[in-house]
C-alpha cells in the first residue's frame, strides 16, 4: 500500500509537470535546455580545436584551426547572450495583474540530464546487502519518477514540498549507496544557470546542492508571482524572498566546494544580497500600496525607507561588479539593480520634496515631533539652515524642497538612461512605463512650484539618512517540515544497514536448546543483536558469533522487528529447533584503526591492547581449555536480573525504539535487552 501511494504521488507530480508544459515559464525552461545543449556542443568543438592546435605544427592546418576556433568562440558568445536574455525574461514570472510595479528578478531552474540508478543500485544491493536487487524494482522506479518530476516542479507549495522530499531522499541514498571509498559509477550532470556550462561529477553532493539551488529558484518565482497590488500578496513576496535567501545561505554554508559558477560562495553571497534587497523592496511597496498619508512625519519616514531600499540595491550592485561575479552574472541583472538604486533614491528625494514644499505648520501640529523627524532626515543640515528655521520659514523650506525635487528628477533621468543603454531592459515595456511615469510626475511637481526668481543652483540637496523598521533576515529552509519515507527502508534501519558498514552474507543457523537454554542474550531493537554468547552453547557451535544481528527467523524478515516481537518468533523452540539468519560485521579491525588515527594519536596504544585481547579470545586452545561457569549457566532468575542490570547500565537502554514509518536519514538505534 505504501509503494502504491508513493507511485500515485509520483504520477501526480508528473501530471503537474506536464500541466505547465504550455506555460511561459516552461517554454523558457525548454529554451534553456536547448541552449545548454548547444553550448555543450560548442565547448566540445572548441576543446577539440584547441587540442589540434597544440598537436600540429603545420602552418596551413593551424591557420584553418584558428579560423574555426574564432567562429566557435563567436558562436559561444551569441549562445551565452541568448541565455542571458532568458535570465532577464522577468515578465514571464510576474503576476498577471501587475500594472504599477517594477519587475522583480527571479532565478531560473537549473537543468540536468537523466540519471539511471537501476543497474548501479541493484549491483550494490546484491554485493553489499546480500539481497536480490530485482526485489527493489518498484523502489527504483519510484525514485526515478520523483527525480524526473523534480525537473519541472509546479510553482506552488506542492512543488516546493516535492523538491524537499527528493532532497530528503538523497540523504537516505547517500547513506545507503554511496560509500566514501568507492565510486558508484553514477554521473550527475547539471548545467550552470548563468553560463550554460555543464558540470558532471559522480558525487551525490552535486545533486543535493543543485536541488537546493532549484528550491531557492522556486521560492523566487513564487515571490515574483505574488500579487503586489495587495498587502497580503506583498507579505507573501517578502517571505518568499527571505526563504530563497535562507536556502542559498544554507547551500553556501553546507556545500563549500561546489564546482559550478552559479553555486560558488561569491555568487551565492551576491544572490543572497539581491533577494534580501527584493524583500526590502516589497516591504516598502507594502507601506505605500494603500496610499501615503499627507502628514509630515509619515512622509519623512517614507523618504528614509526609500533611501534604505536604494542603499541595499547599491550594495548588491557593488557585489555584482566584483570579480569573479562580474564575468558570470547576467549584465542585465547588474544594470537592473543599478536602475532600482537610482529609482528609489529619486523616490526618497521626491518624498522629502513634497514634505517640505507642501508642509504648512498649523497650531494642531506637534512641532517638537516634526523638528525631531526633520533633524533625523539628514546627517547635517545645509549651511545656514536649522530645523527650527526650516519648519517656520516658508522660503527656506520651499528652497530646500525644490533642491530635493531637482535631485529626484536627476536620479529619475539617470535610471531611464541606464535602462535604455541595456538592450534587454529596454525591451521590458512595464519597466520603461513605470520609470517614465515617475519621471513625469516629478517634472509636473517641479513645474507647479517653479518661479522665475528661483536660484536653485546655490543649494544642493543633502543626502537622506537611510532608516527602516524592517529587518531583512534569511529564513532557514524547512527541510525537517516535510516527512518522507525512505524508499529503501526494507534494507533495514539506516543506522545499521548503511554504505559505511560492511556485513557478511546472511548465514542460516539452526537454534536448539541445551538444558533448556539457548546460551545468549538478545539486546537492542531493530535489528536484535546477540550478546553474552556462551562459546560452548549449541548456537556458538553452529556458527553464531558475539555481536551478530538476527535478520530473519524461519525466513521471516525481522530487521525492523522489536525485541519483543523477535522473542515471540523464537518462542516454542523444541528439539527440532528453529532456523534463523544472522549477519556479522566485517572489517571491524580496520574501522577501529581508522577511528583511532582520526581522533587521537594517543589511542593507538589502547587499540593495540584491544587487538591483543581479541586475539586471545579467538584462540581455540583458550576456549577449550576449561568449561568455566558462564553467565548463562546461572539460574533463570539470576540471568533475568543480570539482563535487567545490563539494560539499566546501557546508556541507550532507557530509550527503546521500534520501527517507525517516518524516518530521519540520521536515525539512531536505541538499545534494549532481553534474555533467553
Amino acid at each position: 500500500m505504501i509503494l502504491f501511494a508513493l507511485a500515485a504521488a509520483a504520477w501526480h507530480w508528473l501530471l503537474q509537470g506536464k500541466a505547465i508544459a504550455q506555460t511561459g515559464r516552461s517554454k523558457l525552461q525548454n529554451q534553456r535546455a536547448g541552449l545548454n545543449n548547444q553550448i555543450l556542443k560548442a565547448m566540445r568543438m572548441r576543446a577539440g580545436a584547441e587540442n589540434l592546435l597544440r598537436a600540429t605544427n603545420n602552418s596551413k592546418v593551424r591557420e584553418q584551426v584558428l579560423l574555426e576556433l574564432s567562429y566557435v568562440n563567436s558562436n559561444l558568445q551569441v549562445l551565452k547572450e541568448e541565455l542571458e536574455g532568458l535570465n532577464i525574461s522577468v515578465e514571464v514570472y510576474q503576476h498577471t495583474e501587475q500594472a504599477a510595479s517594477i519587475p522583480l528578478i527571479p532565478l531560473g531552474l537549473k537543468e540536468t540530464k537523466d540519471v539511471n540508478f537501476t543497474t548501479a543500485f541493484k549491483d550494490f544491493i546484491l554485493e553489499h546487502y546480500s539481497e536480490d536487487g530485482a526485489d527493489y524494482e518498484n523502489e527504483l522506479a519510484d525514485l526515478m519518477d520523483l527525480r524526473q518530476a523534480c525537473r519541472t516542479p509546479s510553482r506552488d507549495e506542492a512543488g516546493l514540498e516535492m523538491l524537499i522530499s527528493y532532497f530528503q531522499q538523497l540523504a537516505f541514498l547517500e547513506n545507503r549507496f554511496f560509500p566514501s571509498s568507492r565510486n558508484m559509477g553514477i554521473l550527475f550532470t547539471w548545467y550552470d544557470s548563468f553560463t550554460g556550462v555543464p558540470v558532471s561529477q559522480p558525487n551525490i553532493s552535486l545533486e543535493k546542492a543543485s536541488i537546493l539551488f532549484n528550491m531557492a529558484a522556486l521560492y523566487t518565482q513564487i515571490g515574483t508571482r505574488s500579487n503586489r497590488q495587495t498587502k497580503t500578496g506583498l507579505e507573501e513576496a517578502v517571505t518568499m524572498f527571505q526563504k530563497a535567501a535562507g536556502v542559498l545561505g544554507y547551500l553556501k554554508e553546507t556545500f563549500t566546494h561546489t564546482p559550478s559558477y552559479d553555486m560558488s560562495p561569491a555568487m551565492l553571497g551576491a544572490l543572497i544580497k539581491m533577494f534580501l534587497a527584493e524583500a526590502h523592496e516589497c516591504y516598502f511597496e507594502k507601506l505605500i500600496v494603500a496610499g501615503v498619508q499627507n502628514e509630515f512625519c509619515t512622509l519623512v519616514r517614507m523618504a528614509q525607507e526609500a533611501a534604505k531600499v536604494s542603499e541595499v540595491y547599491l550594495q548588491v550592485f557593488t557585489a555584482m561588479n566584483q570579480a569573479p561575479i562580474k564575468e558570470n552574472v547576467p549584465y542585465s541583472w547588474s544594470v537592473m539593480v543599478q536602475v532600482k538604486a537610482e529609482h528609489y533614491k529619486a523616490l526618497a528625494h521626491y518624498f522629502a520634496a513634497i514634505t517640505l514644499i507642501d508642509h504648512q505648520l498649523t497650531p494642531r501640529d506637534d512641532e517638537d515631533k516634526q523638528e525631531k523627524a526633520l533633524s533625523q532626515l539628514y546627517d547635517h543640515m545645509p549651511e545656514g539652515m536649522t530645523t527650527t528655521k526650516i519648519l517656520k520659514d516658508k522660503q527656506q523650506r520651499t528652497l530646500l524642497g525644490k533642491a530635493h525635487l531637482s535631485k529626484a528628477i536627476m536620479c529619475h533621468e539617470e535610471a531611464l538612461r541606464l535602462s535604455n543603454l541595456c538592450s534587454q531592459l529596454k525591451q521590458i515595456d512595464i519597466l520603461q512605463e513605470i520609470l517614465s511615469a515617475f519621471h513625469k510626475r516629478a517634472l509636473l511637481k517641479d513645474s507647479y512650484s517653479k518661479k522665475e526668481d528661483d536660484f536653485l543652483g546655490i543649494l544642493v540637496a543633502p543626502e537622506i539618512v537611510c532608516k527602516t523598521e524592517y529587518k531583512a533576515e534569511m529564513i532557514p529552509p524547512p527541510l525537517s517540515r516535510v516527512k518522507v519515507i525512505d524508499f529503501f527502508q526494507r534494507l533495514g534501519p539506516l543506522s545499521i544497514f548503511s554504505a559505511k558498514q560492511r556485513w557478511s552474507a546472511p548465514r542460516k543457523v539452526l537454534l536448539t536448546l541445551e538444558d533448556g537454554e539457548m546460551g545468549f542474550i538478545l539486546k537492542g531493537d531493530c535489528p536484535v543483536q546477540i550478546t553474552s554468547l556462551d562459546p560452548l552453547c549449541p548456537a556458538a557451535r553452529e556458527g553464531v558469533k558475539e555481536g551478530d544481528y538476527i535478520v530473519a527467523v524461519e525466513d521471516k524478515d525481522c530487521k525492523w522487528r522489536s525485541i519483543n516481537e523477535v522473542m515471540g518468533m523464537l518462542s516454542g523452540i523444541r528439539e527440532e529447533g528453529k532456523e534463523i539468519k544472522v549477519i556479522s560485521m566485517q572489517d571491524q579491525t580496520s574501522s577501529l584503526h581508522n577511528k583511532s588515527a582520526t581522533y587521537s594519536a594517543g589511542m593507538q596504544k589502547t587499540y593495540s591492547l584491544i587487538c591483543l585481547t581479541m586475539d586471545d579470545d579467538k584462540n581455540p586452545k583458550i576456549q577449550k581449555a576449561t568449561k568455566k561457569l558462564s553467565f548463562l549457566s546461572w539460574g533463570f532468575r539470576n540471568r533475568q536480573k543480570a539482563a535487567s542490570t545490563l539494560c539499566l547500565a546501557s546508556p541507550t537502554a532507557a530509550k527503546p525504539q521500534s520501527s517507525k514509518l517516518f524516518l530521519s536519514p540520521y536515525d539512531t538505534r536505541a538499545c534494549d535487552s532481553a534474555m533467553y
